[in-house]
């Protein structure tokens, strides 16, 4: 399996391209005093798009993430970009991590370097492996129809046996934790242990008839079924009709930009003020990802393959590999810990005070260490 090189080189054509869009956006009508209210600042959104226009520059953020180590390689199932931190410590543990939606790999970096090069001595090194998902980015986008995370969770082990890593760890946000979930539970030979910070929503352990879940169990499921009510009309687009959705946003820069800001702002842990957590010039970038590459329209498709493959276990089947999460309090609702552990082998569970779903992003050095905590209990 042919491991190849590869560089971020966006034409300038292409960045012309988009300021010219930007200039011409057709704005809609604005109700003085709205604010947030139906989803997003009108004037918030103006001054950004401003910014992206005629300040950010692509081309410094293309040499930075040109730092980072990329190669392209091809499993039986396509393509898959990815990002690879070797330790220089012999004793340095393989771990992929897997990044969600609108996340991108570029996310997963800091994250990447501190595992490999930890700052304090003696600190577990780990040999990191950050691939972009199917259709995202800079992996080509699927063929055809079933590429879900169980698919991909094949990749992800194709792509660490062309790396010479026989056995690793998983981690995993958001779509990211599926796919981690689906390592563990499908390759336990594979797999030294599974660390999350996110439970995805489609998880279903299996119940007989005669057990009942706790107050507790229903309670925390009722809390994640009305935040879907409240702001879940985004992904029940993306899981039953995502090519309607998809031309949009691959043709509006202003558009694209507007639902990737919302979930950025909605989901972390900013107090309603997004810039509190990310810099403006992240935020672009990451629109600038899903603008240069064309993808945002196969990078949605993913919700439709999990609808259709939901991570529902069947009697017997079960993660008995070590578990950890990792709980950020501003993360989406997640399951009570009790229902998660009758489908997990949960062995670590780690509350923390601040951070939200971008974990890596919000929170790197306090994700960086859960991790490394957790692979030391994995290692004694």
């Amino acid at each position: 399996m042919q491991v190849k090189p590869f560089r971020i080189s966006v034409p300038s054509a292409d960045i012309q391209d988009l300021r010219r869009r930007l200039s011409d956006t057709r704005w809609g009508p604005v109700i003085p005093g709205a604010g947030w209210s139906m989803g997003m600042d009108q004037d918030y959104l103006r001054s950004f798009v401003e910014y992206w226009r005629r300040d950010f520059d692509w081309h410094a953020v293309e040499v930075e993430l040109n730092r980072a180590p990329q190669f392209m390689v091809e499993t039986d199932m396509g393509s898959v970009h990815f990002a690879h931190f070797r330790s220089t410590d012999a004793s340095a543990v393989p771990i992929v991590l897997t990044h969600g939606w609108p996340s991108t790999f570029a996310e997963l970096l800091a994250l990447g370097r501190d595992l490999s090069d930890p700052v304090k001595p003696g600190a577990q090194s780990f040999h990191v492996v950050i691939p972009s998902l199917p259709g995202y980015i800079f992996s080509p986008p699927p063929m055809h129809l079933g590429t879900n995370s169980f698919v991909i969770a094949e990749q992800w082990v194709s792509l660490m046996n062309s790396l010479g890593y026989s056995r690793f760890v998983a981690h995993g946000g958001d779509i990211g934790a599926g796919v981690s979930t689906v390592l563990g539970l499908r390759f336990p030979d594979r797999v030294m242990g599974v660390h999350l910070n996110y439970i995805p929503v489609s998880y279903q352990p299996f119940l007989s008839d005669a057990v009942g879940l706790t107050d507790e169990e229903r309670k925390s499921l009722a809390i994640r079924d009305a935040w879907g009510d409240q702001e879940g009309a985004y992904g029940r687009v993306q899981a039953t009709k995502p090519d309607v959705l998809g031309p949009g946003l691959n043709d509006s820069p202003v558009g694209l930009a507007a639902w990737i800001l919302d979930k950025y702002r909605s989901w972390s842990d900013c107090d309603g003020n997004v810039e509190r957590r990310f810099k403006r010039q992240d935020l672009a970038t990451i629109a600038s990802l899903y603008w240069f590459t064309g993808s945002m329209p196969s990078a949605i498709r993913i919700y439709w393959e999990g609808r259709r493959r939901p991570l529902k276990l069947a009697e017997g089947e079960r993660v008995t590999v070590p578990v950890a999460i990792a709980h950020f309090p501003k993360e989406l609702p997640i399951p009570a810990r009790t229902y998660v552990e009758r489908g997990y082998n949960v062995v670590r569970w780690t509350e923390y005070p601040k951070g939200g779903h971008f974990a890596a992003a919000e929170e790197s050095v306090e994700l960086a260490s859960d991790i490394r905590q957790f692979t030391k209990m994995l290692l004694t």
